[in-house]
């Protein structure tokens, strides 16, 4: 498992409620969508030590970030998940080819008495569709609620037309029989109208009519009646408990809430494409002065700074500058975009939806800084240091036999990694294998950065090595006027296994020993494992691209232009490697002679 990823601290922090959760590798590409009943205990068993199965392992190994989407029902996490599986089809998902897994309601508008119909495959530009459910009894279920509340034919149009009294359907009490004048087209149309709310998640305005028309029958002493509309009612609350996780059509929308106080806030975007919720993402603006309305205005400019507005932005707060946000978002985004605040159905929905996982990503995010807190409190008693570390600074080497040999600075904080802080240095000009001479200049090169004041500096450096290596980094440092810097080194214990680390500190004597696995021994490991983590891949894509550009650079007649459109082609050396001479005249430029040279020099003796 990737060393960075603290999974413990993690899954102590999740709730025991459903969602979904997402599962990155080391470059934030999404390796696993997964939806669980509980976060806590089904994030929790892949990191068990029972869970042996090599699927498992192959993706815990990759694990460096997860984040989670909490929902209301699991039938939600279900839906959801199927909406993130086909819009990012993750490596380990089984990835849904098409619609066959998820039916829909079909509302069949081209008729003057509309009806809805169980729906699964290809959809049709003259009908609506609403969906998707989890399965088909669920649809099933939702139009026999519709059909009991609003009365809506489920024939179909050559039944329809050939019909001279009413069918059995009616008899029972869930057909009006229009097919034979029983019921206006009008008052139809209404019902439709009805039962189309219900499906978009409008029941509330649905509800208050029904309200309406119980209350009136009650007093007209019509009690029979008014009995039959509390059925009614009934029938609807269980519809609303089936209520769907999207609503198909073209809609699509943006839903922000924010939570917090003090400058400590936690703000949740929902992306809602075609109708489909998308999931959502965390944000933790630092806005120590600003109330939390201020914040997430401020928030929702910069959010689109770089981006385009849907035509629709749901907020989980009042904004008294509403108006003039909405102005500048349509200019930016050359449409009318709509900012408001729901007060009613499937929207309100959405915002209450984000605005818990606002709530659950900020108690994360405490749990976590909690624990951040630990180890730096931990490291500072373990270094003797006068406060707890605010910022630490790690550098690693990584190199295949003295080639492609790159340095690694990333950095930490109160908060744990700061991403966009980490840099690498390609070394150049240094004797292969020399890890002090990389060192020294990836240290040079940085630190003359510092002293500029462009980069703070760090409170604690670390480098992953003894004695040897932080003497030859002290020259640079103190060269550079930062002779003073805690400076520790980093060596594995004598078994070299985690949690036997050794720290060797500039200036003193000896070596010292953290407690086994005790806070600032994960800290320790956590920095040292993102910083070798960091490098390596760093290596591996410096290695990777001069092996690419060596090979096919020998090749005569092929220049830069034709190499990057046959590594675009191909998507990689390997797969110019095992095309075939005809494949290869695919690629622009790549005439027949020039084929066939490239070929014979690829596979010599071939």
């Amino acid at each position: 498992m990737s060393g960075h990823f603290d999974h413990k601290q993690f899954i102590a922090a999740l709730p025991k409620r459903p969602g979904v959760y997402r599962m990155f590798g080391a470059e934030q590409e999404l390796l696993y969508v997964g939806k669980a009943r509980s976060l806590k205990d089904r994030v929790g068993t892949y990191f068990l030590a029972s869970n042996a199965h090599p699927k498992v392992q192959a993706l815990v190994q990759q694990i460096s970030a997860i984040e989670v989407t909490v929902t209301n029902s699991e039938t939600d996490a279900l839906l959801l998940e199927y909406n993130l599986i086909k819009a990012h089809k993750p490596r380990f998902n089984v990835v849904l080819k098409d619609d066959k897994s998820f039916p829909y309601i079909q509302l069949c508008e081209d008729h003057p008495f509309a009806r809805l119909a169980f729906h699964r495959g290809p959809r049709e530009a003259k009908a609506r569709y609403f969906g998707p459910f989890p399965n088909a009894g669920a649809v099933r279920d939702t139009l026999n609620q519709l059909q009991k509340l609003f009365r809506i034919r489920n024939c179909r149009d050559s039944f329809f037309a050939n019909r001279s009294r009413p069918c059995l359907q009616h008899q029972i009490g869930r057909c009006s029989a229009p097919c034979v004048g029983l019921v206006g087209r009008e008052a139809y149309a209404q019902d439709i109208a009805a039962a189309v709310k219900v499906l978009e998640g409008r029941s509330d305005e649905v509800n208050a009519d029904l309200h309406a028309r119980m209350e009136a029958a009650a007093e007209k002493l019509e009690f029979e009646r008014a009995a039959q509309i509390r059925d009614q009612l009934g029938a609807l609350q269980r519809i609303q408990l089936q209520q769907i996780v999207t609503a198909e059509g073209e809609r699509d929308l943006d839903v922000f809430a924010i939570t917090g106080e003090g400058g400590d806030f936690g703000v949740s975007v929902m992306l809602v494409r075609g109708g489909r919720n998308l999931g959502t993402t965390s944000y933790f603006p630092r806005a120590a002065l600003a109330e939390a309305d201020e914040a997430l205005s401020s928030f929702v400019m910069q959010y689109y700074a770089n981006a385009e507005a849907p035509p629709e932005v749901l907020l989980g707060t009042r904004l008294q500058d509403a108006d003039a946000l909405a102005q500048v978002l349509s200019e930016r985004a050359g449409h009318s975009v709509a900012v408001r605040l729901p007060v009613r159905g499937l929207p309100l929905r959405w915002v209450e939806l984000t605005r818990d996982n606002a709530v659950q990503g900020l108690r994360m995010r405490f749990a976590q800084r909690q624990g951040m807190e630990e180890m730096l409190m931990d490291m500072a008693r373990v270094l003797d240091l006068p406060e707890a570390p605010q910022r630490l600074e790690c550098f690693d080497i990584s190199h295949t036999g003295g080639e492609g040999t790159v340095a690694s600075c990333v950095v930490f904080g109160t908060d744990g990694p700061l991403k966009k802080e980490y840099r690498r240095f390609n070394i150049t000009g240094v004797t292969p294998g020399d890890d002090y001479g990389a060192l020294r200049q990836a240290l040079e090169r940085r630190y003359r950065h510092v002293r500029e004041g462009e980069v703070p500096p760090p409170d604690v450096l670390l480098i992953d090595g003894g004695t040897g290596q932080i003497g030859e980094v002290h020259g640079v440092l103190a060269g550079l006027g930062f002779g003073d810097l805690t400076l520790v080194g980093i060596a594995k214990g004598p078994d070299r296994r985690a949690g036997q680390e050794r720290l060797f500190v500039h200036g003193s004597a000896g070596a010292v020993v953290p407690e086994s696995h005790g806070p600032a021994s994960r800290l320790i490991q956590r920095i040292r494992d993102e910083a070798h983590r960091f490098a390596i891949t760093g290596h591996r894509r410096r290695r990777a691209r001069r092996y690419n550009e060596s090979v096919l650079e020998s090749v005569p007649g092929l220049g830069p232009a034709k190499r990057r459109a046959l590594l675009r082609h191909f998507g990689g050396l390997q797969g110019v490697m095992r095309a075939g001479i005809a494949d290869l005249t695919q690629v622009p430029g790549i005439g027949a002679m020039l084929a066939r040279s490239l070929y014979d020099h690829l596979h010599p003796g071939a």
